[in-house]
């Protein structure tokens, strides 16, 4: 049975140990979340001080098994919680993921060019049993405020006094709680935060068939603009990995507690990358969060949302911006296309207890600059080119391959001989290459 860890970010899991041409080059890959193992995705549609935070559940298994607790700063009543459309975060996962970019040179004896000007236009019982339960919560410092159905979730919304209450109360109706699980519980109880509870309603649930979990969605109105991700490091097995999508109205999104660093972006690398990518953006970003030592947010996106250049999929439409929350825009939901006055920000952040202590606090900037993680391949010319800047064309060619080798080693960890292996190095004298450099680069 195949499980995935569901909410890892901001819940404590119970129970469970386009365009197409841009820029005169084409997109041809994309790095989505799914390159990524037990990775969490929350949407976060904020303006002012109202927010609706989408969750993402990839849960499969035992529905009886799956429980879920999110800490939310204040009372969530019924018409606050929705069920979200899986396929609408997918697509915004789509169209804000790093990009892999093509470049095909061209024929240097028509048209003289500097390599350099080119790439820089790349820029969650009955009556008895319910009474039975609000009786034991009581006795233990817990309040039941609220219980809700929506769509194939039961949902609590309780408070409580005391962590150790509200560890217990969890343990006797059912739900398994880590060790360690008090003391983190204990500090959100004392910013008077509740707790959003979800269960799966089995009878609601085989109803509507299929075998995922929809995203639960919670509207909310408060000061806080903040992400609980330390109960997802209770019952970690290792580091914990999340996407954070955020949609504003003014700009760029970036955490106030820890830094936010935009990833390396627009380097030129080896064209066999191209069938290897997802396995580069992994390692990319690995290797960028050990040289950080994991203690930073990375930006890996940042545009406005009616547009982008390249596309990994088109922008979401103005009734999917509203699915998410979006409410401000003012772009008839009945239309499609892009929506004007959002703005998307993607951050990725692989954390763990020691690294990250705290949860996530956000602000707004004003910055409306366009950034996204996009990674180029440049062809050479495959024609037959017999002018005098041909010469200097081949040579520049190599030089190139050869800076397209250290930049991929630089930014993955990969072994050079390795990654010299794979190349097709062209020489100084053009396609096809002699024979003898092809033990040019061996050990």
């Amino acid at each position: 049975m195949n499980r995935k860890l569901p909410f890892a970010c901001v819940a404590i899991l119970l129970g469970l140990s386009s365009s197409a041409l841009a820029f005169c080059g084409f997109y041809v890959a994309k790095a989505d979340t799914g390159l990524f193992n037990d990775a969490s995705k929350v949407v976060i549609a904020r303006h002012d001080d109202k927010t609706v935070l989408t969750m993402v559940n990839d849960y499969r298994g035992d529905p009886t098994e799956f429980a879920m607790v999110v800490p939310v700063p204040t009372f969530i009543e019924r018409g606050q919680i929705h069920v979200g459309n899986k396929a609408t975060v997918e697509h915004l996962d789509a169209y804000t993921s790093p990009r892999l970019v093509e470049y095909f040179d061209p024929d240097p004896c028509q048209r003289r060019f500097e390599m350099s000007d080119r790439l820089r236009l790349l820029g969650y019982a009955g009556r008895e049993a319910e009474a039975k339960k609000k009786g034991s919560a009581r006795s233990l410092g817990v309040t039941i405020e609220a219980e809700y159905t929506v769509g194939e979730y039961d949902i609590l919304i309780l408070s409580a006094k005391e962590s150790d209450g509200l560890e217990t109360w969890l343990r006797t109706s059912g739900y398994r709680v880590p060790e360690g699980a008090s003391k983190v519980l204990g500090s959100y109880i004392k910013q008077k935060m509740r707790f959003f509870v979800a269960k799966v309603n089995l009878e609601e649930k085989a109803k509507l068939g299929g075998t995922f979990l929809r995203p639960l969605q919670v509207a909310y109105e408060t000061p806080k603009f903040m992400l609980p991700i330390r109960l997802g490091t209770v019952n970690a097995d290792g580091p914990q990995e999340l996407f954070v999508f955020v949609l504003t109205k003014k700009g760029r999104v970036e955490t106030t507690n820890y830094r936010t660093v935009r990833l390396p972006t627009g380097q030129s690398v080896p064209l066999f990358v191209k069938s290897e990518f997802g396995d580069f953006y992994r390692d990319l970003f690995s290797e960028q969060v050990k040289k950080n030592d994991m203690k930073v947010v990375f930006l890996e996106y940042a545009w406005n949302m009616s547009w982008c250049d390249p596309c990994a999929a088109d922008p979401l439409s103005a009734a999917e911006l509203s699915e998410l929350g979006v409410f401000w825009s003012g772009a008839d939901s009945n239309r499609g296309g892009g929506a004007q006055q959002v703005y998307v920000t993607r951050l990725h952040v692989r954390y763990d207890a020691d690294h990250f202590p705290d949860d996530l606090v956000f602000q707004e900037t004003g910055d409306t600059g366009n950034f996204q993680g996009r990674y180029v391949l440049q062809h050479p010319f495959k024609g037959e080119a017999k002018c005098d800047q041909a010469k200097q064309y081949w040579r520049g060619v190599g030089e190139r391959q050869e800076k397209e080798a250290m930049t991929l080693a630089s930014l993955t960890g990969w072994d050079m001989v390795d990654i010299r292996k794979k190349i097709e190095f062209v020489s100084a004298e053009g396609p096809p290459p002699p024979k003898w450099w092809d033990g040019l680069w061996s050990e």
